[in-house]
Protein backbone atom coordinates (compact mmCIF):
# COMPACT_ATOMS: atom_id res chain seq x y z
CA UNK A 1 0.00 0.00 0.00
CA UNK A 2 2.64 2.27 0.92
CA UNK A 3 4.64 1.62 -2.61
CA UNK A 4 1.42 2.29 -4.16
CA UNK A 5 1.13 5.90 -2.56
CA UNK A 6 4.06 6.67 -3.85
CA UNK A 7 3.36 5.85 -7.24
CA UNK A 8 0.60 8.02 -7.00
CA UNK A 9 2.90 11.07 -5.68
CA UNK A 10 5.36 10.32 -8.45
CA UNK A 11 2.69 11.04 -11.31
CA UNK A 12 1.78 14.30 -9.45
CA UNK A 13 -1.46 13.60 -6.93
CA UNK A 14 -1.74 15.68 -3.95
CA UNK A 15 -1.19 13.60 -0.58
CA UNK A 16 -5.00 13.73 0.08
CA UNK A 17 -6.00 11.95 -2.89
CA UNK A 18 -3.22 9.65 -3.13
CA UNK A 19 -4.12 8.45 0.50
CA UNK A 20 -7.41 7.65 -0.84
CA UNK A 21 -6.45 5.96 -4.14
CA UNK A 22 -4.18 3.13 -1.88
CA UNK A 23 -7.44 3.56 1.00
CA UNK A 24 -6.19 4.77 3.69
CA UNK A 25 -7.16 7.83 5.64
CA UNK A 26 -5.52 11.69 5.28
CA UNK A 27 -3.64 11.36 8.04
CA UNK A 28 -1.96 8.22 7.39
CA UNK A 29 -0.76 9.54 4.28
CA UNK A 30 -0.34 12.67 5.28
CA UNK A 31 2.02 10.97 7.65
CA UNK A 32 3.98 8.80 5.24
CA UNK A 33 4.81 11.88 2.99
CA UNK A 34 5.95 14.30 6.13
CA UNK A 35 8.06 11.56 7.78
CA UNK A 36 9.53 11.02 4.42
CA UNK A 37 10.65 14.58 3.30
CA UNK A 38 8.46 14.04 0.18
CA UNK A 39 10.80 11.53 -0.82
CA UNK A 40 9.86 7.95 -1.21
CA UNK A 41 11.30 5.86 1.19
CA UNK A 42 11.33 2.71 -1.07
CA UNK A 43 12.00 1.81 -3.96
CA UNK A 44 8.68 2.21 -6.58
CA UNK A 45 9.53 -1.31 -8.44
CA UNK A 46 8.08 -4.73 -7.49
CA UNK A 47 10.41 -6.87 -5.98
CA UNK A 48 11.71 -9.17 -8.77
CA UNK A 49 11.11 -12.94 -9.44
CA UNK A 50 13.67 -14.26 -7.23
CA UNK A 51 11.99 -12.98 -3.97
CA UNK A 52 8.58 -14.07 -2.93
CA UNK A 53 5.37 -11.56 -4.11
CA UNK A 54 2.86 -10.22 -2.44
CA UNK A 55 0.12 -12.47 -4.15
CA UNK A 56 2.49 -15.25 -3.60
CA UNK A 57 2.39 -14.65 -0.46
CA UNK A 58 -1.66 -14.25 -0.09
CA UNK A 59 -1.35 -17.92 -2.20
CA UNK A 60 0.81 -19.05 0.53
CA UNK A 61 -2.18 -18.42 3.36
CA UNK A 62 -5.00 -19.92 1.25
CA UNK A 63 -3.25 -22.89 0.63
CA UNK A 64 -2.12 -23.26 4.31
CA UNK A 65 -5.37 -22.63 5.46
CA UNK A 66 -7.21 -25.30 3.46
CA UNK A 67 -4.69 -27.79 5.17
CA UNK A 68 -2.11 -28.26 2.80
CA UNK A 69 1.72 -29.09 3.50
CA UNK A 70 4.89 -27.55 2.52
CA UNK A 71 5.74 -29.59 -0.14
CA UNK A 72 2.18 -29.16 -1.36
CA UNK A 73 2.15 -25.51 -1.88
CA UNK A 74 5.70 -25.85 -3.37
CA UNK A 75 3.99 -27.64 -6.02
CA UNK A 76 1.35 -25.09 -6.52
CA UNK A 77 3.88 -22.04 -6.73
CA UNK A 78 6.14 -23.68 -8.43
CA UNK A 79 8.94 -22.66 -5.52
CA UNK A 80 11.80 -24.56 -3.83
CA UNK A 81 10.14 -26.74 -0.78
CA UNK A 82 12.57 -24.99 1.79
CA UNK A 83 11.22 -21.40 0.15
CA UNK A 84 7.98 -22.12 1.66
CA UNK A 85 9.55 -23.87 4.67
CA UNK A 86 11.64 -20.83 5.26
CA UNK A 87 8.77 -18.37 4.65
CA UNK A 88 6.19 -19.57 6.92
CA UNK A 89 8.77 -20.32 9.89
CA UNK A 90 10.20 -16.75 9.81
CA UNK A 91 7.26 -14.28 8.76
CA UNK A 92 4.52 -15.62 10.59
CA UNK A 93 2.47 -13.72 13.13
CA UNK A 94 3.07 -14.22 16.14
CA UNK A 95 1.29 -11.58 18.20
CA UNK A 96 -1.78 -14.14 19.14
CA UNK A 97 1.01 -16.57 21.29
CA UNK A 98 0.97 -19.21 18.42
CA UNK A 99 2.40 -19.06 15.02
CA UNK A 100 -0.39 -18.09 11.91
CA UNK A 101 0.64 -17.54 8.76
CA UNK A 102 -0.95 -14.23 7.31
CA UNK A 103 0.26 -12.22 4.23
CA UNK A 104 0.03 -8.91 5.15
CA UNK A 105 1.68 -9.72 8.13
CA UNK A 106 4.30 -11.71 6.15
CA UNK A 107 5.10 -8.98 3.49
CA UNK A 108 5.48 -6.28 6.36
CA UNK A 109 8.18 -8.43 8.15
CA UNK A 110 9.99 -9.75 4.52
CA UNK A 111 10.37 -5.70 3.50
CA UNK A 112 11.51 -4.93 7.22
CA UNK A 113 14.23 -7.33 7.00
CA UNK A 114 14.84 -6.69 3.90
CA UNK A 115 16.44 -3.47 4.33
CA UNK A 116 20.20 -2.67 4.61
CA UNK A 117 20.53 0.54 6.77
CA UNK A 118 23.74 1.25 6.69
CA UNK A 119 25.08 4.69 8.30
CA UNK A 120 25.24 7.91 6.60
CA UNK A 121 28.28 8.82 5.24
CA UNK A 122 27.99 12.26 6.63
CA UNK A 123 27.85 10.48 9.91
CA UNK A 124 31.33 8.69 9.51
CA UNK A 125 33.40 11.26 7.74
CA UNK A 126 33.31 14.40 9.98
CA UNK A 127 35.62 15.56 7.36
CA UNK A 128 33.07 15.87 5.48
CA UNK A 129 30.23 16.40 7.16
CA UNK A 130 32.08 20.31 8.02
CA UNK A 131 33.14 20.72 4.13
CA UNK A 132 28.56 20.47 3.67
CA UNK A 133 27.81 21.84 6.61
CA UNK A 134 30.02 24.91 6.04
CA UNK A 135 28.93 25.32 2.44
CA UNK A 136 25.29 24.80 3.32
CA UNK A 137 24.61 27.22 6.22
CA UNK A 138 28.07 29.07 6.66
CA UNK A 139 27.95 33.02 7.64
CA UNK A 140 28.11 35.81 5.17
CA UNK A 141 30.67 38.18 5.56
CA UNK A 142 31.22 41.85 4.66
CA UNK A 143 33.74 43.19 2.85
CA UNK A 144 36.21 44.43 5.77
CA UNK A 145 35.60 40.52 7.20
CA UNK A 146 32.74 41.32 9.60
CA UNK A 147 29.42 39.12 10.22
CA UNK A 148 26.45 39.80 8.37
CA UNK A 149 24.05 37.86 10.49
CA UNK A 150 20.76 38.63 8.18
CA UNK A 151 17.79 38.96 9.45
CA UNK A 152 16.54 37.42 12.81
CA UNK A 153 14.74 34.01 12.24
CA UNK A 154 13.43 30.79 13.49
CA UNK A 155 13.00 27.83 11.99
CA UNK A 156 9.16 26.14 12.83
CA UNK A 157 8.86 23.41 10.31
CA UNK A 158 7.11 24.83 7.80
CA UNK A 159 7.16 24.14 4.33
CA UNK A 160 8.34 27.20 2.69
CA UNK A 161 6.34 29.83 4.79
CA UNK A 162 5.47 32.63 2.91
CA UNK A 163 6.16 35.72 2.96
CA UNK A 164 9.06 36.24 5.48
CA UNK A 165 12.47 36.80 6.37
CA UNK A 166 14.92 34.03 5.72
CA UNK A 167 17.81 32.50 7.09
CA UNK A 168 21.35 34.28 5.11
CA UNK A 169 23.51 31.30 4.73
CA UNK A 170 26.53 30.75 2.52
CA UNK A 171 23.52 28.17 1.00
CA UNK A 172 25.14 26.25 -1.85
CA UNK A 173 23.00 23.62 -3.38
CA UNK A 174 23.54 20.02 -2.55
CA UNK A 175 24.71 19.20 -6.38
CA UNK A 176 27.06 22.45 -6.07
CA UNK A 177 28.45 20.70 -3.08
CA UNK A 178 29.05 17.37 -4.52
CA UNK A 179 30.80 18.75 -7.61
CA UNK A 180 32.56 21.10 -6.34
CA UNK A 181 34.31 18.50 -3.82
CA UNK A 182 35.25 17.17 -6.94
CA UNK A 183 37.81 20.09 -7.99
CA UNK A 184 38.75 21.21 -4.42
CA UNK A 185 39.38 17.28 -3.65
CA UNK A 186 40.80 15.67 -6.98
CA UNK A 187 42.94 12.82 -5.68
CA UNK A 188 40.62 12.14 -2.12
CA UNK A 189 37.87 9.61 -2.58
CA UNK A 190 36.74 10.12 1.02
CA UNK A 191 35.42 13.36 0.48
CA UNK A 192 32.72 12.42 -2.39
CA UNK A 193 28.90 12.63 -1.96
CA UNK A 194 25.89 12.61 -3.87
CA UNK A 195 23.69 15.64 -3.86
CA UNK A 196 20.75 12.42 -3.24
CA UNK A 197 22.47 11.81 -0.24
CA UNK A 198 22.73 15.08 0.90
CA UNK A 199 18.96 16.15 0.19
CA UNK A 200 18.36 12.51 2.28
CA UNK A 201 20.72 13.31 5.32
CA UNK A 202 18.26 16.85 5.14
CA UNK A 203 14.97 15.78 4.39
CA UNK A 204 14.70 12.05 5.90
CA UNK A 205 14.00 12.12 9.80
CA UNK A 206 16.28 9.35 11.40
CA UNK A 207 19.44 9.77 9.32
CA UNK A 208 21.19 11.66 11.86
CA UNK A 209 23.74 13.34 9.93
CA UNK A 210 22.41 16.98 9.45
CA UNK A 211 19.67 18.92 10.99
CA UNK A 212 16.34 18.93 9.48
CA UNK A 213 16.33 23.18 10.05
CA UNK A 214 19.07 23.32 7.65
CA UNK A 215 16.67 23.04 5.12
CA UNK A 216 15.57 26.45 5.66
CA UNK A 217 19.25 27.21 3.94
CA UNK A 218 17.94 25.29 0.82
CA UNK A 219 17.19 27.50 -1.88
CA UNK A 220 13.72 27.14 -2.09
CA UNK A 221 13.59 27.07 1.77
CA UNK A 222 11.15 24.19 1.43
CA UNK A 223 11.06 21.29 4.27
CA UNK A 224 9.38 18.97 1.80
CA UNK A 225 10.04 18.29 -2.07
CA UNK A 226 6.90 20.18 -3.64
CA UNK A 227 6.46 21.38 -7.68
CA UNK A 228 7.45 24.81 -8.61
CA UNK A 229 5.18 27.64 -9.46
CA UNK A 230 6.01 30.11 -12.11
CA UNK A 231 5.91 33.66 -11.74
CA UNK A 232 4.28 35.77 -13.99
CA UNK A 233 6.38 39.01 -15.43
CA UNK A 234 4.66 42.31 -15.72
CA UNK A 235 6.38 44.41 -18.33
CA UNK A 236 5.39 48.08 -19.45
CA UNK A 237 5.65 49.75 -22.44
CA UNK A 238 7.82 52.47 -23.86
CA UNK A 239 10.50 51.59 -26.12
CA UNK A 240 11.53 52.42 -29.15
CA UNK A 241 12.24 50.62 -32.34
CA UNK A 242 15.85 51.09 -32.00
CA UNK A 243 16.38 49.82 -28.54
CA UNK A 244 14.64 46.80 -28.73
CA UNK A 245 15.92 43.11 -28.39
CA UNK A 246 16.16 42.67 -32.28
CA UNK A 247 18.74 45.17 -32.24
CA UNK A 248 21.05 43.96 -29.73
CA UNK A 249 24.18 42.50 -31.03
CA UNK A 250 24.06 39.14 -32.36
CA UNK A 251 27.61 38.68 -30.37
CA UNK A 252 25.56 38.71 -27.05
CA UNK A 253 23.03 35.98 -27.99
CA UNK A 254 25.70 32.96 -27.73
CA UNK A 255 27.65 34.56 -24.95
CA UNK A 256 31.21 33.82 -26.94
CA UNK A 257 32.32 37.52 -25.84
CA UNK A 258 31.81 39.16 -22.33
CA UNK A 259 30.72 42.41 -21.49
CA UNK A 260 27.26 41.88 -22.06
CA UNK A 261 24.56 42.35 -19.11
CA UNK A 262 21.07 41.32 -18.34
CA UNK A 263 19.48 43.20 -15.62
CA UNK A 264 16.01 43.84 -13.44
CA UNK A 265 14.12 44.89 -10.12
CA UNK A 266 13.20 43.28 -7.52
CA UNK A 267 10.18 44.47 -5.68
CA UNK A 268 9.75 44.43 -1.71
CA UNK A 269 7.13 45.29 0.86
CA UNK A 270 6.26 48.89 0.46
CA UNK A 271 8.06 49.92 -3.03
CA UNK A 272 11.19 49.17 -2.05
CA UNK A 273 13.71 47.50 -4.56
CA UNK A 274 16.74 46.13 -5.46
CA UNK A 275 18.82 46.45 -8.75
CA UNK A 276 20.31 43.18 -10.32
CA UNK A 277 23.05 42.88 -13.26
CA UNK A 278 24.18 39.61 -14.51
CA UNK A 279 26.75 39.39 -16.66
CA UNK A 280 25.33 36.74 -19.34
CA UNK A 281 28.88 35.28 -20.25
CA UNK A 282 30.68 34.18 -16.24
CA UNK A 283 27.25 34.71 -14.77
CA UNK A 284 28.57 37.31 -12.50
CA UNK A 285 26.51 39.59 -10.11
CA UNK A 286 26.13 42.93 -8.75
CA UNK A 287 23.54 44.29 -6.72
CA UNK A 288 22.32 48.02 -6.87
CA UNK A 289 21.79 50.01 -4.03
CA UNK A 290 18.44 51.24 -4.51
CA UNK A 291 18.08 53.61 -0.94
CA UNK A 292 15.09 55.81 -0.37
CA UNK A 293 14.92 59.46 -1.23
CA UNK A 294 14.89 62.24 1.64
CA UNK A 295 11.39 62.94 2.55
CA UNK A 296 9.91 59.50 1.46
CA UNK A 297 7.20 58.87 4.02
CA UNK A 298 6.89 62.84 4.77
CA UNK A 299 6.61 64.87 1.82
CA UNK A 300 3.35 63.79 0.06
CA UNK A 301 3.75 62.01 -3.23
CA UNK A 302 3.54 64.90 -6.20
CA UNK A 303 2.44 64.14 -9.94
CA UNK A 304 5.09 63.83 -12.18
CA UNK A 305 7.83 64.62 -9.26
CA UNK A 306 10.61 62.48 -8.66
CA UNK A 307 10.07 59.01 -7.10
CA UNK A 308 11.09 59.15 -3.59
CA UNK A 309 11.13 55.46 -3.31
CA UNK A 310 14.31 55.09 -4.46
CA UNK A 311 13.93 53.75 -8.00
CA UNK A 312 12.90 56.49 -10.42
CA UNK A 313 13.78 57.26 -13.68
CA UNK A 314 16.92 59.48 -12.20
CA UNK A 315 17.49 57.68 -9.30
CA UNK A 316 17.86 54.43 -11.32
CA UNK A 317 19.97 56.08 -13.99
CA UNK A 318 22.59 57.41 -11.75
CA UNK A 319 22.60 54.23 -8.96
CA UNK A 320 23.11 51.99 -11.82
CA UNK A 321 25.99 53.95 -13.59
CA UNK A 322 27.62 53.98 -10.33
CA UNK A 323 27.17 50.27 -9.85
CA UNK A 324 28.67 49.38 -13.60
CA UNK A 325 31.25 51.55 -13.83
CA UNK A 326 33.10 49.93 -11.15
CA UNK A 327 33.74 47.39 -13.43
CA UNK A 328 36.59 47.40 -15.98
CA UNK A 329 35.65 48.68 -19.15
CA UNK A 330 36.15 45.94 -21.93
CA UNK A 331 33.07 44.33 -19.51
CA UNK A 332 30.71 47.39 -20.59
CA UNK A 333 29.14 46.25 -23.76
CA UNK A 334 25.38 46.40 -23.36
CA UNK A 335 22.67 46.17 -20.97
CA UNK A 336 19.13 43.72 -21.74
CA UNK A 337 16.23 44.97 -19.34
CA UNK A 338 12.99 44.49 -18.98
CA UNK A 339 9.93 46.62 -19.45
CA UNK A 340 9.55 48.45 -16.72
CA UNK A 341 9.70 52.88 -16.77
CA UNK A 342 12.50 52.83 -14.26
CA UNK A 343 14.78 52.45 -16.92
CA UNK A 344 13.02 55.20 -19.35
CA UNK A 345 16.15 57.36 -18.67
CA UNK A 346 17.98 54.81 -20.65
CA UNK A 347 19.33 57.09 -22.96
CA UNK A 348 20.97 59.86 -20.47
CA UNK A 349 22.52 56.30 -19.13
CA UNK A 350 24.30 55.45 -22.55
CA UNK A 351 25.35 59.01 -22.72
CA UNK A 352 26.89 59.20 -19.32
CA UNK A 353 28.19 55.36 -19.65
CA UNK A 354 28.48 54.38 -23.17
CA UNK A 355 26.87 50.91 -22.34
CA UNK A 356 24.07 50.66 -24.90
CA UNK A 357 20.62 49.47 -23.52
CA UNK A 358 17.87 46.86 -24.93
CA UNK A 359 14.51 46.18 -24.21
CA UNK A 360 13.19 42.91 -23.94
CA UNK A 361 9.72 41.76 -25.97
CA UNK A 362 6.57 42.03 -24.10
CA UNK A 363 5.75 38.74 -21.83
CA UNK A 364 8.95 37.58 -22.94
CA UNK A 365 10.79 36.90 -19.63
CA UNK A 366 13.23 33.81 -21.36
CA UNK A 367 14.78 36.70 -22.98
CA UNK A 368 16.77 37.58 -20.13
CA UNK A 369 16.24 33.88 -18.27
CA UNK A 370 19.98 34.30 -16.52
CA UNK A 371 18.69 37.43 -14.56
CA UNK A 372 15.51 36.13 -14.03
CA UNK A 373 17.42 32.65 -12.68
CA UNK A 374 19.35 34.71 -10.66
CA UNK A 375 16.80 36.63 -8.82
CA UNK A 376 15.39 33.37 -7.60
CA UNK A 377 18.55 32.71 -6.27
CA UNK A 378 18.93 36.00 -4.56
CA UNK A 379 14.97 35.62 -3.24
CA UNK A 380 16.46 33.73 -0.88
CA UNK A 381 18.26 36.43 0.61
CA UNK A 382 15.44 38.97 -0.49
CA UNK A 383 11.96 37.49 0.01
CA UNK A 384 9.21 38.70 -1.25
CA UNK A 385 7.02 40.72 1.17
CA UNK A 386 9.73 41.76 2.88
CA UNK A 387 11.19 45.44 3.16
CA UNK A 388 14.20 45.83 0.62
CA UNK A 389 15.45 48.97 1.84
CA UNK A 390 16.68 48.29 5.09
CA UNK A 391 19.71 46.47 4.00
CA UNK A 392 22.56 48.85 3.37
CA UNK A 393 25.09 48.73 0.58
CA UNK A 394 27.42 46.65 2.96
CA UNK A 395 24.93 43.67 3.36
CA UNK A 396 24.45 43.79 -0.29
CA UNK A 397 28.02 43.24 -0.73
CA UNK A 398 28.04 40.54 1.62
CA UNK A 399 24.95 38.57 -0.33
CA UNK A 400 26.43 39.70 -3.77
CA UNK A 401 30.15 37.96 -2.80
CA UNK A 402 28.03 35.03 -1.38
CA UNK A 403 26.39 34.22 -5.00
CA UNK A 404 29.72 35.37 -6.70
CA UNK A 405 31.61 32.18 -5.35
CA UNK A 406 29.30 30.08 -5.38
CA UNK A 407 29.96 26.98 -7.70
CA UNK A 408 27.86 26.76 -10.91
CA UNK A 409 26.80 23.76 -13.12
CA UNK A 410 26.56 25.62 -16.00
CA UNK A 411 30.08 26.99 -15.38
CA UNK A 412 31.55 23.69 -15.12
CA UNK A 413 31.56 23.90 -11.43
CA UNK A 414 33.83 27.15 -11.55
CA UNK A 415 32.48 30.22 -9.89
CA UNK A 416 31.36 32.90 -11.47
CA UNK A 417 34.33 35.18 -9.83
CA UNK A 418 36.52 32.54 -11.15
CA UNK A 419 34.97 32.80 -15.31
CA UNK A 420 35.22 36.69 -14.58
CA UNK A 421 38.77 36.80 -13.13
CA UNK A 422 39.81 34.34 -16.55
CA UNK A 423 37.90 36.88 -19.00
CA UNK A 424 39.47 39.92 -17.29
CA UNK A 425 43.22 38.15 -17.83
CA UNK A 426 42.70 36.79 -21.58
CA UNK A 427 41.01 40.14 -22.49
CA UNK A 428 44.01 42.10 -20.57
CA UNK A 429 46.47 39.28 -22.85
CA UNK A 430 44.90 40.07 -26.06
CA UNK A 431 45.14 43.82 -25.28
CA UNK A 432 48.76 43.49 -24.76
CA UNK A 433 49.68 41.46 -28.18
CA UNK A 434 47.39 43.11 -30.37
CA UNK A 435 49.54 46.57 -29.22
CA UNK A 436 52.81 44.63 -29.55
Amino acid sequence: MEREFWRLIATGKRTEEAAAGVGVSVPVGSRWFRHAGGMAPLPLAEPTGRYLSFEEREEIALLKARGLGVRAIARELRRDPGTISREVRRNAATRGGKLEYRATVAQWKAQTAARRPKPAKLVTNPRLQDYVQVRLSGQLRRPDGTLAPGPATTWKGLNKPHRGDRRWATAWSPEQISRRLVVDFPDDEDMRISHEAIYQALYIQGRGALQRELVACLRTGRALRKPRERARNRPQGHVTADVVLAERPAEAEDRAVPGHWEGDLMIGLNRSAIGTLVERTSRYTLLVHLPRLEGYGTVPPVKNGPALGGYGAIAMKDALSATMTTMPSELLRSLTWDRGKELSAHAKFKIDTGIAVYFADPHSPWQRGTNENTNGLLRQYFPKGTDLSRWPAEDLLAVQAAINSRPRKVLGWRTPAEVLDEQLRSLQQAGVASTG
